[in-house]
């Protein structure tokens, strides 16, 4: 298959969603910026459109996908109620990053987007190309991350062109993403809604709206069908394996210097400050001021994905603190390394 490419500027904008949408709406799999990620779409209520989404990630059935809308009225058309709570977050975080995961209207979308479920998880992007060609289309368009199943999620068109060319039918490049991590996701067809996801809202900004949440229960990550995506299967993982190492600089440096004695090429990914502590080495990776989480969750998957194109066999990865942004980064970050953690206090 060849990929359309489409490369948005003032002059082509409204023929580029145009073509775009008339792709989309044809039932084609079209890949699209976000504020959080670059997503790949396809007509939420096509079931065969939604395939070639599964199909072209390489993604497990029952791993559910969200569903992009352009208008808040549009939720009507598939949910069967919007519970208070739900509405609330609306209002005060749409267009954002947050998902909501409501009950879903029996028959109006594709069976495959909600993997079997009685619930779909629905937002509204905050990004201006998503937002034009989702209303010129007209139609829910579900849209997981436009990468291969398990690998970082692309923060650029630059990386879905290098995942998914000749898989998909167009790619709009719309510059590079805004959060640079998935969105949060929360469950509101629960009494306590639940995080089954941070990401771009932080569960502290969530519950100054509608109060106290449940955070990512660990029996809800394990149950046999996952409400939300990236709850179940490994994710956001470069080639090499990861491993974070949480102690002091002097511990971190022991810890490379022992891998390459053992004859591995280390990535190194850490802040400015333990970057600073560290011996230079070629394949150090910064992510910023720790005084700057919404920048290390902005770099995150360009540095786990840049490790790709290198020689590295081993990445190191630095903790960062569970604070607002900061948990979506380590979610994340112990998602790529499988929960692989070497620890000082445990080496003592």
């Amino acid at each position: 298959m060849k990929t359309k490419i489409w490369h948005i500027t003032k002059e082509n904008e409204i023929q580029t969603y145009l073509e775009a949408a008339k792709l989309l709406q044809a039932g084609e799999a079209v890949a699209f910026p976000t504020e959080t990620v670059y997503g790949i779409g396809a007509d939420a209520t096509n079931e065969q459109a939604v395939a070639k989404i599964y199909e072209a990630k390489g993604r497990p059935a029952d791993n559910p996908l969200i569903v992009h809308i352009a208008d808040q009225s549009q939720v009507h058309e598939f949910v069967k109620e919007v519970p208070d709570n739900a509405k609330k977050l609306m209002h005060t975080f749409w267009p954002g990053p947050l998902t909501i995961i409501l009950p879903l209207r029996t028959g109006r979308l594709a069976a495959n987007v909600t993997a079997g479920l009685d619930s779909v998880g629905v937002r509204m992007p905050e990004h201006p190309v998503a937002l034009g060609l989702l209303a010129v289309a007209g139609i829910p368009v579900a849209a997981p991350s436009a990468n291969r199943s398990g690998k970082p999620s692309p923060t650029s068109g630059e990386h879905v062109e290098e995942d998914l060319s000749g898989r998909i039918a167009g790619i709009v490049f719309g510059g590079k993403t805004g959060v640079g991590l998935e969105s949060t996701v929360i469950d509101c067809t629960l009494e306590m809604p639940a995080i089954l996801r941070p990401g771009g809202v932080s569960q502290e900004a969530i519950e100054a709206v509608i109060g106290p949440v449940i955070s990512e229960a660990k029996e809800v990550a394990q149950q046999e069908a996952p409400k939300a995506p990236g709850m179940k299967y490994t994710h956001y993982a470069p080639k090499a394996p990861v491993a974070i190492i949480e102690g002091d600089a002097v511990f971190f440096q022991q810890q490379i210097d022992l891998a390459e004695k053992n004859g591995e090429i280390v990535g190194v990914l850490v802040s400015d400050e333990l970057e600073a502590q560290l011996r230079k080495s070629e394949y150090m990776m910064g992510l910023g001021s720790k005084a700057y989480p919404e920048e290390t969750a902005y770099r995150l998957y360009d540095r786990l994905r840049h490790f790709d194109h290198t020689p590295v066999t081993l990445i190191y990865a630095e903790p960062f603190a569970k604070i607002g942004i900061g948990e979506a980064v380590m979610n994340r970050l112990e998602k790529a390394a499988g929960g692989h953690y070497i620890r000082q206090s445990e080496e003592r």
